[in-house]
């Protein structure tokens, strides 16, 4: 697949119903893509585990579909002992998902990941319900997740959004924001992604507890200064005999 040709993280492919290679080939590029660490595809061929439990997966996956259920669970057992993932044979996976590390990472029986996802280690889709309902959580394109973040029910995370490592998201997350916390509190960019490109960076994650922690010293600060003004008007104020607070320069008042 050329350049021109790749998927954009909003739309339909280029390629419509790929075969298993065409798969197994965009995978490859996407970690050579989004993973500056990787030589050339040969190495991400050989060596990177997410890439291995994806394509395992793709073959679990069919088999599940198809009822050879037992087969696909043992499958998914075995690809999580030799890569340290465990993505259970039932869960959908799209185009160009990439896992970098993978390390510890789970993914639910109902979960859906779509296209041009990002998962880093320790990242959990899970579910919250013992009922057999869709109970894991949907991540739309251009999705990335940083490492050991929780994403827990049967929650849709909006397209071009990135959840901060370790945050903990329990409800839906709008499209083009950011997550950070436990719980994850919900932030609007301000500036929009290209609908064409996967946003890494790591390096501008808001802190909301940090602004939250700013907004209350500054008002305060202000509570303060008119705590002042006031203690400077009843400075002013003089007790006289008769009981009647007498005001230096205003009117009298009594008590």
């Amino acid at each position: 697949m050329e350049a021109s040709e790749r998927m954009p993280c909003e739309g339909m492919p280029a390629r419509q119903n790929p075969n298993l290679f065409s798969l197994m080939a965009e995978d490859v590029r996407a970690a050579v893509e989004r993973d500056p660490a990787a030589v050339n595809a040969f190495v991400v061929l050989t060596s990177y585990p997410g890439i291995h439990a994806i394509w395992a997966h793709r073959l679990e996956h069919w088999l599940w579909q198809h009822g050879f259920k037992w087969l696909a669970r043992a499958g998914s057992q075995l690809t999580r002992f030799f890569t340290g993932i465990e993505i259970h044979p039932g869960a959908s996976l799209g185009r160009r998902v990439f896992i970098d590390h993978g390390m510890g990472i789970v993914i639910g029986e109902t979960a859906v990941v779509g296209d041009e996802v990002t998962l880093y280690h320790g990242v959990t889709l899970g579910g919250t319900s013992l009922e057999k309902v869709k109970r894991h959580p949907t991540l739309q394109n251009c999705v990335v997740v940083g490492a050991g973040a929780k994403i827990l029910g049967d929650i849709t995370i909006g397209s071009h959004s990135r959840i901060g490592a370790n945050a903990v998201v329990v409800k839906d997350v709008p499209p083009q924001s950011v997550v950070v916390g436990v719980p994850g509190q919900v932030i609007r960019r301000k500036r929009l992604v290209d609908e064409h490109q996967t946003d890494l960076s790591h390096t501008e994650m808001p802190d909301a507890v940090v602004s939250n922690l700013k907004e209350i010293m500054n008002r305060l600060a202000e509570v303060e200064s008119r705590l002042e003004i006031h203690s400077d008007q009843l400075s002013q104020l003089q007790l006289q005999p008769d009981g009647v607070w007498e005001y230096s320069d205003g009117p009298d008042y009594i008590i």
